[in-house]
């Protein structure tokens, strides 16, 4: 399915006080295979893929699309940053509030505490407020994952409504221009 968003892509590299959103290159490949098999990263998200699974499938350049950015420290990939094609499984009125697009993330557990998420989803979301102003960002977490709940509220994200998928309690806000607390 096409994207159907106007987003320019690539963007120049965004850079903040310490982290570069950039797109991604074929050096990232291992990070990327690691953020989907680790059991940490993925605790939340269904579970860890099989690394030898990834190592077939991950293309030379993973997320070689719009709205994917590469989070970098120090020269290297600590994680990923998405604006993706917001598609809820049952649209209702409340899931439609939240526009098109859906922020997702993932950073390696090495990263985590260091308030690297916050930085870099702050960076991503005022591109993309430049880049289609007024337009809102949906975002799914589920209840359980505490630091995620923080991140979302945080970056200004507004809950609209809790469901149960997945076998867990799921959160559902939306964040538009204007609304975040960085």
């Amino acid at each position: 399915m096409a994207d159907p968003r106007p987003l320019p892509w690539p963007p120049a590299p965004i850079k903040t006080e310490r982290l570069v959103l950039r797109e991604s290159e074929a050096r990232d490949r291992e990070a990327v295979i690691e953020l989907n098999a680790s059991p940490e990263v993925n605790a939340y998200l269904g579970g860890p893929r099989p690394r030898a699974e990834l190592e077939r499938t991950v293309p030379e350049v993973p997320g070689k699309r719009r709205g994917w950015f590469v989070v970098e420290f120090d020269g290297a990939m600590v994680g990923t940053v998405q604006l993706k094609p917001h598609a809820p499984e049952s649209p209702g009125i409340r899931r439609l509030e939240a526009g098109e697009t859906e922020l997702g993330y993932l950073f390696l557990p090495e990263a985590w505490g260091r308030g690297y998420a916050t930085e870099a989803c702050t960076a991503a979301l005022d591109w993309f407020a430049g880049a289609l102003p007024g337009e809102p960002v949906a975002l799914y977490t589920q209840t359980a994952n505490a630091s995620s709940m923080r991140l979302a509220a945080k970056l200004g994200f507004t809950e609209l409504e809790r469901f149960e998928a997945w076998g867990a309690e799921q959160w559902f806000g939306v964040w538009s221009p204007g609304t975040q607390s960085g």
